[in-house]
């Protein structure tokens, strides 16, 4: 084989580069404005923590917003567009039950760095930040964010479906809707521990608790306990928007109980529970039941991955000056 001339390895070296930074990879970093905007988590924590004050549901609607986000177009504040045709992300039926109080968590931290570093700072990033901020606030592990995400130019209702996990997966479909995302298994079942400040609603486990199968009305591998208990919050004559705790033990601080309970039959939804059913996955359930630390390790690191998720960076996308809204 000819070898490469020093040009043409230069050359070669210059256009794999380009090609990094038009995929927009490689491009996020801690310190992105720490010349341009250097107290902006100290703003978006400040906006995070009134929030906070004034209702828990900021922190589990905030994480659950940035997951969201990830998995449809990227991590580019897509699903924040409001569209007067209701066709937006937000509008999908797969993102109706999210809760207003992480998008106004968002809106309000973003007008806070816009009082302070006008034009800079985008909503991407905010929404990243926050979501980092609710975990601390509710006892869970702090993390570095990577910074330096473009706001995305697209947001339709119709490019929702089949991109966020349904509540009845089981443990091979999980797997590969994050492989997608360049996470593993160990990040998916990490990741998923956000439910330990999570809810879900009646409508989510009704086929669970009244038509499981044939043989049995109620699913086998819910605690008989917690199948009772679930049965008098959700009846059937209950509105199925109801709001339960996916951790019905501590579900206003965030912990590794979420795994306890998987080990206990108490995993709300399907797909919390298969992650202990499956032996595939249930050593690293035990695992994060066992050890907080490796649990809270596991998490930031997922974190991180998952903000890396289709980002949009250089010349991509915009910074948008209002997050429900392209600027004009």
């Amino acid at each position: 084989m000819m070898e490469l001339t020093s040009t043409k390895k230069l050359c070669l070296c210059l256009l794999m580069v380009s090609i990094t930074l038009y995929r927009g990879e490689g491009q996020l970093s801690e310190n992105y404005y720490a010349q341009t905007c250097p107290n902006v988590e100290f703003v978006i924590r400040q906006a995070v923590l009134s929030k906070f004050f004034q209702t828990f549901t900021t922190v589990p609607a905030t994480l659950r917003l940035f997951f969201h986000d990830c998995f449809v177009e990227g991590c580019d504040a897509s699903v924040m567009i409001a569209s007067p045709n209701n066709d937006a992300e937000k509008d999908s039926p797969d993102n109706l039950s999210l809760a207003g109080d992480g998008f106004d968590t968002v809106i309000k931290a973003k007008q806070a760095v816009e009082a302070s570093c006008p034009g800079v700072v985008s909503c991407a990033d905010v929404i990243a930040i926050a979501a980092r901020d609710v975990v601390v606030l509710a006892g869970g592990p702090s993390f570095n964010v990577e910074l330096g995400r473009r706001d995305g130019l697209v947001s339709k209702a119709s490019r929702v479906a089949g991109n966020l996990p349904e509540p009845d997966a089981h443990l091979d479909e999980l797997n590969s809707m994050f492989r997608k995302h360049n996470l593993d298994q160990t990040d998916m079942i990490a990741l998923s521990g956000a439910h330990t400040v999570g809810f879900s609603h009646c409508e989510r486990i009704s086929k669970r608790l009244y038509s499981f199968s044939p043989f049995s009305p109620i699913d086998p591998s819910l605690d008989s306990n917690y199948a009772q208990q679930l049965l008098s919050d959700c009846p059937t004559d209950v509105d199925p928007n109801i709001a339960i705790n996916i951790d019905p033990a501590t579900p206003r601080r965030f912990d590794n109980m979420y795994y306890q309970n998987l080990v206990q039959g108490k995993g709300l939804l399907t797909s919390d529970q298969v992650l202990y059913t499956n032996p595939a996955s249930r050593d690293t359930v035990n695992e994060f039941a066992r050890n907080t630390f490796n649990f809270n390790r596991a998490f930031s690191n997922a974190m991180v991955k998952l903000g890396r998720v289709g980002v949009k960076t250089g010349n991509q996308g915009e910074i948008r000056r209002d997050c429900i809204a392209y600027n004009s």
